[in-house]
């Protein structure tokens, strides 16, 4: 009896070792979540980057792999996708170059228990877990075509020059500046073209070259891509075409200074992209340890942003832009 009671307590104790083993195990996991972005050399995204990293830093279990094709193209980003699924990362957070191209690539890596989420241009709903807005589409759309209407006083021939035809936030974006152009207030502008410069600083300058030679009586230039909007103030400096046309859309302020200060940018927005890679991290992180469900309603933290909660596209906005101008540019070029 004796000797039976003794096994039983040694197996108690092993049982219990093993538990702690797994405990510990747990505890001590470190999780690989992945920041695929459009393109590597960019601007926005590499403040993305270091959004992410403070993330890890603050979870303390996390390595974040950040990574992207050079150039922006859905074929890449699968590429990328495959690589990662190798590396058995724990999750994906995805800056689509198309939404549906990479969807086959996602769901392979969704069977393989790689959580998916997207972020600033998202994918297909059912390759993902959620999708992180930077902000709200129709605020982003009507905070661009106010800003512009302001600048030019609210009369006259205004483009769009933006990234890739398929880019989901471009185009979601373009949708709400449509809208918001058929209020009454904003009748006194001309959308006369939509033209696509691919994210790349060449064909976006020769693009915006185009629409000067097109459209002589041009006044303005709306750019939702911090490639296109450089590469448009440019354009407009280089044709001494300052105080004739202006430039407006997304930048980051570290890039636009010198063509604020130029006069070819009045304003321009955005949302903090160091904010966005950081919120994007940490919402991964949330469904990587399966703090976070993916259902309508559902609310998900995102750190020292707060909590979002999912609408019924399992989609989330992380704030609302902001506006830069002479005024504020010198501060926040040297953040971002």
């Amino acid at each position: 009896m004796k000797r039976k009671v003794m096994m039983i307590g040694m197996a108690l104790l092993g049982a219990a070792a093993v538990a702690s083993l797994s405990m510990t195990s747990a505890q001590g996991k470190t999780y690989k979540i992945a920041l695929l972005v459009k393109s590597l050399g960019n601007g926005f995204f590499e403040a993305a980057r270091d959004g992410g990293l403070e993330a890890a830093k603050e979870l303390k279990n996390v390595e974040v792999i950040y990574t992207g094709p050079t150039t922006a193209t859905a074929e890449g980003q699968i590429e990328l996708i495959n690589s990662l699924v190798a590396q058995k990362v724990d999750a994906i957070a995805i800056s689509a170059n198309d939404p549906n191209a990479v969807v086959a690539a996602l769901k392979k890596a969704k069977s393989r228990g790689v959580k998916i989420i997207s972020w600033d241009s998202g994918v297909a709903k059912e390759a993902r877990l959620m999708h992180l807005n930077p902000s709200n589409t129709a605020l982003i759309g009507r905070k661009q075509i106010e800003m512009i209407s302001k600048t030019i006083g609210g009369k006259g021939q205004i483009a769009i020059l933006s990234a890739t035809a398929q880019a989901t936030n471009q185009n979601a974006w373009i949708a709400a500046m449509k809208d918001t152009l058929k209020d009454p207030m904003y009748s006194g502008l001309e959308l006369v073209d939509t033209v696509y410069g691919d994210d790349q600083s060449d064909k976006s300058y020769r693009e915006a070259l185009g629409l000067f030679s097109k459209y002589p009586n041009l006044k303005g230039i709306i750019a939702p891509t911090t490639v296109g909007i450089a590469a448009s103030a440019k354009a407009v400096i280089d044709q001494k075409l300052v105080g004739k046309v202006f430039v407006s859309g997304l930048g980051l302020p570290s890039e636009m200074i010198s063509y604020v200060k130029a006069g070819s940018v009045d304003t321009f927005a955005l949302w903090n992209p160091i904010d966005l890679g950081y919120s994007a991290v940490y919402a991964a992180y949330q469904f990587a340890t399966r703090k976070a469900t993916s259902k309508a309603g559902a609310k998900v933290s995102i750190g020292r942003m707060g909590t979002i909660t999912l609408d019924a596209n399992l989609e989330a906005p992380m704030g609302d832009p902001y506006t830069f101008n002479k005024d504020n540019i010198d501060k926040f070029a040297k953040a971002f």
